[in-house]
């Protein structure tokens, strides 16, 4: 695992140009250890990183840029005064080290399966970055070690996910690949079964063919893959990282100090969301803002309460995230810790219902979005004892939260099941953002954040990483006047429109 974990560094800081402009001509070998490592141990490790990395992003990121949560400390996200949030790029392409070289190697041994996989994973954190900066390293990512580039130019987000060698064309290939030969070794999210990953490929072909579907037709694309029925089923096919609870399969928040677990809470358009609807995931997405209380005489009555979105001067008071993500001193703790998510059948069903929605597809848009919401509440364990609805189909059928034939109703619940989706919350909601040019109003269930430094306006992307301009200064230099500045107001292909 030690070999493993310096492999995946050396060769991310090799590829981005991170921490040096020199190639290094040797490196001093133990003799008594193996010079290759084998694909499952890479792989093993590049998921593990690579999900834990979602999780925080999760919860500094992703949840409060949403809205599902509110910074109630160090504010800047929810007040939009955004910075390059440094560890979703170094960490991923330091993720991208080990997972990179297992497809290499599983290339090499002629693992089909183990290659596809590994192709899934690389696609994932790909997208994941595009998404989040616009033109990054890709082609030229993670090579230097093999080609003696140490100064990776950046390539246009277009050409990132829709391009030849994109990571749609990735994904199918994956496909391929994990319907032939070989064994998914060293596998902690199925367990080796490729069927799974052959699913989770497609489910993501769909996520990014949404997201660009309104810079290209993608009608015909997105049909052709639900037509092949090779997607997940239930909860069952769901890509979440079940964590063990020691080290190092532990999860991610749980070693936090306390004052990073009193930095986030519920915000107030989600708590609002969940109360009037008596949503029984209230009680899974939030902890009582009085659980010291309830630890001390369990008969307490809990109260709610959500924190604002924007600066420390709105109203930052909430209840904290729920008991599944973290241990608190003197509050209840929760028996199994939340899953490091990566997609959901929840997820996959909304994009089906909007595909509905939209008449990409013939099957029922209103039967797809009671599947999806079904599935959210059952993948958080909804308690419906809890509330004042029967079960599900009571709160599906009189809550006002079933689909009524607009696009909002679609978003409104998708918002919510994205809690705790890395940053994939957010891009849904810029993705909406940008559909609606820019109105809140047309977004009911957000609203633009109290005393925001942004003029009200939702930000586009992540700045570059500061240490880009000095140690890949050419490419970053390119990338930034493409987009007239390094701001976080300019916009990327997928949001241009």
């Amino acid at each position: 695992m030690k070999k493993s974990l310096f492999l995946g560094a050396l060769i991310a800081m090799a590829s981005l140009s991170f921490q040096s402009c020199e190639k290094l001509s040797t490196i001093n070998e133990n003799p008594n250890e193996p010079s290759n490592v084998d694909a499952g141990v890479l792989f093993t490790e590049g998921v593990r990183s690579s999900v834990n990395t979602s999780v925080n992003q999760s919860y500094l990121l992703g949840n409060v840029a949403s809205q599902v949560a509110a910074k109630t400390l160090r504010a800047e996200v929810g007040e939009y005064s955004w910075n390059a949030f440094p560890n979703t790029w170094n960490q991923n392409y330091l993720s991208l080290g080990n997972l990179m070289e297992a497809e290499r190697v599983a290339k090499e041994a002629g693992n089909n399966k183990m290659e596809g996989a590994a192709k899934v994973m690389k696609s994932w954190v790909f997208a994941t970055l595009t998404l989040a900066y616009g033109d990054i390293p890709y082609s030229d990512a993670i090579t230097g070690s093999t080609n003696g580039n140490w100064f990776p130019s950046y390539d246009s987000q277009e050409e990132i996910i829709t391009g030849t060698n994109g990571i749609l064309n990735e994904l199918a290939l994956a496909v391929q690949l994990l319907n032939n030969s070989g064994s998914v070794d060293g596998d902690i999210l199925f367990n080796g079964d490729a069927s799974k990953w052959v699913k989770l490929a497609n489910a993501m072909q769909l996520r990014l063919l949404m997201y660009i579907s309104e810079k290209q037709d993608v009608s015909s694309q997105f049909a052709a893959i639900v037509a092949n029925e090779d997607l997940m089923s239930s909860n069952a096919d769901n890509a979440a990282l079940t964590y063990t609870g020691s080290f190092p399969n532990e999860y991610p928040l749980v070693p936090l100090k306390q004052g990073d677990f009193d930095a986030v809470a519920i915000s107030t358009n989600a708590l609002h969301q969940l109360d009037t609807t008596d949503d029984p995931r209230m009680y899974v997405f939030a902890r009582p803002y009085n659980a010291g209380d309830i630890f001390t005489n369990p008969a307490t009555a809990a109260i709610y309460q959500g924190a604002e979105n924007g600066s420390e001067a709105c109203n930052k008071d909430g209840s904290r995230l729920g008991y599944a993500y973290y241990n608190y001193p003197g509050h209840m703790q929760a028996g199994t810790m939340a899953e490091g998510i990566i997609m959901t059948y929840a997820e996959q069903q909304f994009l089906l219902a909007e595909a509905a929605h939209n008449g990409w597809i013939s099957d029922d848009a209103g039967s797809l979005h009671s599947s999806a919401v079904e599935a959210s509440m059952d993948y958080y364990g909804a308690d419906w004892s809890m509330t004042g609805w029967n079960d599900f189909s009571d709160f599906i059928t009189n809550s006002g939260e079933g689909y009524d034939g607009s696009i909002t109703s679609i978003r409104r619940q998708k918002w919510l099941a994205m809690f705790f989706t890395g940053l994939d919350n957010y891009f849904e909601l810029r993705r909406w953002y940008s559909q609606e040019n820019g109105a809140w109003a047309n977004l009911p269930f957000v609203s633009a954040p109290c005393s925001n430094t942004n003029g009200d306006a939702l930000p586009m992307r992540f700045l570059y990483p500061g240490n880009e301009a000095s140690l890949n200064p050419d490419n970053y230099q390119a990338a930034v006047d493409a987009y007239g500045g390094n701001s976080q107001n300019a916009k990327m292909w997928v949001v241009d429109l």
